[in-house]
């Protein structure tokens, strides 16, 4: 776990942010301030990691894709602490290597989507990784619900953590009720634009 580099990168990306994108945040202190927790909601652009980063006031640790680990950005991706994940396969040692940062009482991101949603659904099928590495950790699971657009020097972009969740060992049913409760949000938001 590389904390110097991400304290050195941290000010900067949450300038960057709150200059250009402006974000409203709501339900930061839902997330535990000292204890191991998940947090998990929809993927919308590739600024999404990049905004958690610099709104929250802990160290991420994102499953991100195996092919971002290249070059100049896969330097920055490894020195942000991410984690790499083959979304080809079941991918066995991402979810182990998270498993271990949360037993250290880290903060794991996940887009349980698995890449950014493109489509013109409201939201994508969610893979079970993120309810399955809460429950096996007996760690906090804390759902967030990207709504609005990145919109440079203006208000658009917000982003709203939910209360914390403890997960059942019936995990498809949590992963169901998570997805919904993220879906209902979004759904209330588009309502809203109306």
């Amino acid at each position: 776990m590389d904390k110097k580099f991400y304290k050195i990168v941290k000010p900067i990306v949450n300038l960057f942010i709150r200059v250009f994108f402006r974000p409203t945040i709501i339900g930061l202190d839902n997330i535990p301030k000292d204890k191991s927790c998940v947090i998990a909601g929809n993927h919308t652009k590739w600024l999404d990691p990049v905004m958690l980063v610099g709104i929250t006031n802990r160290q991420i640790y994102f499953l991100a894709k195996d092919s971002l680990f290249k070059g100049i950005v896969g330097a920055v991706v490894k020195g942000m602490g991410a984690i790499p994940v083959n979304r080809k396969i079941h991918d066995k040692d991402a979810l182990i290597n998270a498993k271990e940062c949360l037993k250290n009482n880290a903060v794991i991101g996940v887009f349980p989507e698995g890449t950014i949603n493109r489509t013109n659904d409201i939201i994508m099928p969610f893979k079970i990784g993120a309810v399955k590495m809460s429950h096996d950790t007996d760690s906090y699971l804390v759902p967030f619900v990207i709504t609005g657009k990145y919109k440079l020097f203006r208000k658009g972009i917000k982003i709203e953590f939910l209360k914390k969740m403890k997960i059942s060992k019936d995990l498809d049913k949590e992963n169901k009720k998570l997805e919904k409760l993220i879906s209902n949000k979004l759904e209330s938001a588009n309502n809203e634009k109306r």
